[in-house]
């Protein structure tokens, strides 16, 4: 809006700030007068860049934001004075509308009737873009491209459906991109979350990994401590005989020295001079060398450790950083993987008959052709199970060798429980070996609870999990549903047997031959993962079956 013509006698009642009348004025402290709204609004700014208040006019600043005071007087003489200047204003303009006419017919906007000749506007000027009567056309729009309103008015409804259209289709298309850019916010925080998880769960593999060789080095040290200890012990016991047998032959020599006879002296001397050569006994090495020896190592191996963290883990924030780049590049080999991944499903899919026409195997050779490689799953460990040789064998931990609990969203917090890194999803076949008097052998989805204290998260009393117990009786367990058999455990090997997509999960009892003892029928719609449970004194390794198929 263009400044109002104020005449340079009310220059002192201007806002200095908005440079027009005052309005709603107010003084400050130093004495200056602005609008209300003005000072308000200019020292809101101030406070939102972290600076005092201050006068606009005088730049005075103020230690705190000041209480404004309405200046009455000064409002009514603003009042009164703009009052005065506007009638002026006024009553010379109103002179100045008398001198004035309509230059043409198209000046009267709201009339349909032509202010000059007082006809009907039924006339559009294409070329000046005017409604006119059909005089003015003739008179003053000679030459000029000339139509009736109406079909004008008939042509700009046509252009504005189609600009309708258009507009409506960007909008449609913006409004798409708004809720796919949604969806990929979504995703990005799914895709964050579950890359935090998984880096979580590697890390605290890599501490309990690091933590079990701590126990083995508790052990090095402890077996250091004893034999230090023992050396220091049989040389002390034989430090004690030689300062009781020094105090003897100093004793024999208080008494030498306190004999009278001059023959019977020199008689006893050559004698307590051979008793009395020393001959002290040292130790072979220093006791405490092995512990000094441990420490500079494993001091040694910490730097290692850390200057290697610190350089892959720069090298991982690095190679993060580089595949944004090369991230469109990689999308177009990934669509060709797929393809292929596809057709290969196709021809998968194409000789699924003939993978059915399989007779199903009944000899353990015939099974171990089905064998697949598994490993225990550190970070899903119940707190009071270690796993040893190389992740193929789970069992309790006593009080003193337990690991300390490192807290992992995939540890299951209180069943003693422990599952497999590998999902099965195919024809799979594997062995366990039990010792112990109750443990649980189990397929499970990934998604089982680990942290509930209800049936949850205990394999076989949900929908999420197929289990055979073994303690006096065998029995099969599923969404709490349990059927005892009738067969006793005579053997400690039990061989699994799933086959997924068909749908069946069997038993077997593994000896010379193959004893049946249980099948499944369910609809798996995820990948399983092998799981156990261990009771008390019990341990349960997988057998490595390649060596059987040599």
């Amino acid at each position: 809006m263009a400044e109002r013509n104020i005449p340079a006698k009310m220059n002192h009642l201007c806002c200095q700030i908005c440079r027009n009348l005052l309005r709603n004025p107010v003084m400050i402290p130093c004495g200056h007068n602005f609008c209300m709204r003005c000072i308000q609004d200019q020292w809101d700014c101030d406070q939102l860049r972290n600076s005092l208040c201050r006068c606009p006019e005088c730049k005075y600043e103020f230690p705190s934001r000041p209480q404004l005071i309405k200046n009455t007087t000064l409002a009514e003489v603003v009042r009164e004075t703009e009052m005065s200047c506007n009638k002026e204003q006024q009553s010379s303009e109103g002179n100045r509308k008398v001198l004035k006419r309509p230059r043409s017919c198209a000046e009267t906007s709201e009339s349909t009737l032509c202010g000059k000749h007082n006809k009907p506007l039924e006339v559009y000027c294409c070329t000046d873009k005017q409604i006119i009567c059909a005089q003015c056309a003739s008179a003053e729009h000679g030459g000029h491209r000339i139509g009736l309103v109406k079909e004008e008015r008939r042509r700009k409804e046509k252009e504005l459906k189609d600009m309708q259209t258009k507009f409506k289709q960007t909008l449609q298309k913006q409004e798409r991109k708004r809720e796919m850019m949604g969806e990929m916010l979504g995703q990005i925080q799914d895709e964050a979350r579950k890359t935090e998880a998984f880096c979580e769960s590697v890390i605290v593999g890599a501490i309990d990994s690091l933590q079990k060789h701590y126990l083995s080095v508790k052990e090095v040290i402890a077996a250091q401590e004893e034999a230090a200890a023992a050396q220091v012990r049989i040389s002390l016991k034989s430090l004690e005989e030689e300062v009781k047998q020094m105090k003897e032959r100093d004793a024999k020599l208080d008494h030498l020295a306190q004999t009278e006879s001059h023959i019977r002296f020199l008689q006893k001397w050559p004698s307590l001079k051979l008793l009395c050569d020393p001959s002290f006994q040292e130790l072979s090495e220093d006791p405490l060398l092995h512990f000094e020896l441990t420490k500079r190592a494993v001091e040694h191996l910490g730097k290692q450790l850390e200057g290697f963290c610190d350089k892959e883990f720069a090298s991982i924030c690095n190679t993060a950083d580089g595949e944004e780049q090369q991230e469109s590049a990689s999308e177009m080999e990934e669509d060709d993987v797929q393809r292929r991944s596809e057709a290969s499903v196709s021809q998968l899919h194409a000789s699924r008959p003939l993978a059915k026409q399989k007779v199903e195997p009944k000899t353990r050779e015939e099974f171990l052709q089905y064998a697949c490689k598994l490993s225990l799953d550190p970070t899903t460990a119940h707190e009071d199970l270690v796993i040893l040789k190389g992740g193929k064998m789970v069992k309790l931990c006593n009080e003193r060798s337990k690991n300390p609990s490192v807290r992992n969203p995939e540890r299951f917090i209180h069943r003693r429980q422990v599952l497999c890194r590998e999902g099965l999803q195919a024809d799979c076949y594997y062995e366990v070996e039990v010792k112990g008097d109750k443990a649980e052998i189990a397929l499970t989805y990934k998604g089982i609870n680990r942290k509930s204290r209800t049936t949850l998260s205990a394999f076989g009393a949900n929908a999420n999990s197929w289990s055979l117990d073994l303690s006096k009786h065998y029995s099969v367990s599923h969404n709490s549903d349990s059927i005892q058999l009738t067969t006793p455990p005579r053997h400690h090997r039990v061989g699994i047997y799933l086959k997924f997509q068909t749908g069946t999960l069997s038993f077997y009892e593994v000896s010379d031959s193959m004893n049946f003892l249980y099948k499944v029928e369910a609809e798996f719609r995820e990948p399983l993962y092998p799981g156990f449970w261990l009771g008390e004194k019990c341990c349960i390794r997988i057998c490595d079956l390649r060596q059987s198929q040599l």
